[in-house]
């Protein structure tokens, strides 16, 4: 087996650098065993690995002023580390989010892998604007429990700088089709649906102190609900249509859903709100399944009774499972978003549960969790990089199909 040459070219990016590496180590008559290109800040990293037929004829052929090319950047040749085999490590994306990133987070997060024997194989950026987001790749040993503490950890010393980590299995398991359930209330839209509706009543403060209760999960969120909807008696149904008109999507919504959409994941809204406005909602986001209460309405007005069962934190989890079964899609392959402690159960059962702004018992017990005010911000945590859904959006325009909705942050 011929020696192995690791060939590093360094300086300011400019085309040709690449073609002009390998038209020189043509001439070894070696073979390629690695390579690695990135391009931080205008300044190019090329890294090759590449077979040493004759011993020497690697290191001659790029030497400095040999190749036309390469000329102004800077060219090295090592003797690569010999690799002691030792059993496969999992391999693990652990993806950072933060406005801003910081140096120090950067530092204390890779601390964190490197004592648990965790090594970072490659860090690429995922997005620039509003959020800064990196995934590293990372090689870990470890069984499940290992990996669950590894995580926990992670999201501690994450939120001590204020910023999101996220930890996520590589391979096939990330990749093909999805199903991803979101709440609606303070995840898809800004918005408690219920308080918007109490407000006609007058009764918005009494009905938002019973919902702030209920999502952290001091109180049954059935009987809350129950007890919240209460207040709606005598209300003319009419108000609806305003509800309806007053809902804000929460940023970057739609740019999670049509790009979604443009991979052919599957989308599903699950609430503990109502159906008479989370169902518009969905049609005009082209949501394919949804799940929440029905108000009853007599004569024109709400009696202050809900029609059939609670959709409550056992009704969440147990739509996820139907919509998933419905789709031909095993559970981990689902993905769910959430705030509240009625999300909790629909969060464990996922592949990914992803605590969005969520409350403190969500936050400890998803897998992932986010602090920032965007929804697109999901999109990193499934491989999706901005670049991707810039390009995407583009290429729309260019076919003449723009995407849903605008080019914003909505």
């Amino acid at each position: 087996m011929p020696a192995s040459v690791l060939v590093t070219v360094t300086g300011p990016d400019r085309p040709g650098v690449t073609s002009a590496l390998f038209a020189a180590l043509a001439a070894t008559e070696g073979h390629v065993l690695d390579v690695e290109q990135v391009v931080v800040g205008g300044i190019l990293t090329l890294s090759a690995l590449v077979t040493d037929p004759v011993p020497g004829a690697v290191a001659a052929a790029v030497a400095p002023g040999t190749v036309a090319g390469l000329q102004g950047l800077e060219t090295t040749c090592t003797a690569p580390e010999p690799v002691v085999s030792a059993a496969r490590p999992r391999r693990l994306h652990v993806t950072l989010l933060g406005a801003p990133l910081v140096p120090a987070a950067i530092a204390r997060i890779t601390t964190v892998l490197a004592q648990a024997g965790a090594n970072v194989d490659r860090i690429r950026r995922m997005s620039a604007q509003p959020v800064t987001s990196v995934e590293l790749d990372v090689s870990a040993h470890g069984g499940p429990s290992e990996l669950t503490a590894l995580r926990r950890t992670l999201a501690v010393e994450a939120g001590r700088h204020g910023l999101d980590a996220a930890v996520s299995p590589a391979g096939l398991a990330r990749m093909g089709r999805r199903l991803v359930v979101m709440d609606v209330d303070s995840t898809l839209i800004q918005q408690e649906v219920i308080e918007l509706l109490a407000a006609h009543a007058g009764r918005e403060a009494e009905v938002a102190a019973v919902t702030e209760r209920a999502m952290r999960g001091e109180i049954d969120f059935a009987a809350s609900l129950r007890q919240r909807v209460a207040c709606l008696e005598g209300l003319d149904v009419s108000v609806v249509q305003a509800v309806r008109e007053a809902v804000v999507l929460t940023p970057g919504a739609r740019t999670l859903c049509r790009t979604l959409h443009r991979l052919g994941f599957t989308l599903a809204l699950v609430s503990g709100g109502f159906l008479e406005v989370v169902g518009p909602l969905a049609a005009e986001l082209g949501i394919a399944h949804v799940r929440a209460n029905r108000l009853q309405v007599v004569h024109g007005t709400f009696t202050g009774r809900l029609l059939g069962p609670v959709v409550d934190r056992a009704a969440k989890a147990a739509a996820l499972r139907e919509f998933a079964a419905a789709e031909g899609l095993p559970m981990h392959r689902t993905v769910a978003i959430g705030d509240g402690a009625n999300d909790l159960d629909m969060i464990a059962a996922a592949g990914l549960g992803i605590a969005f702004n969520a409350k403190p018992v969500v936050r400890e017990q998803a897998d992932a969790a986010l602090n920032v005010p965007y929804l697109d911000a999901v999109l990193p945590l499934l491989g999706i990089t901005r670049d991707d859904v810039e390009e995407a959006d583009l290429l729309d325009q260019d076919l003449g199909e723009p995407p849903a909705g605008d080019l914003s942050r909505g």
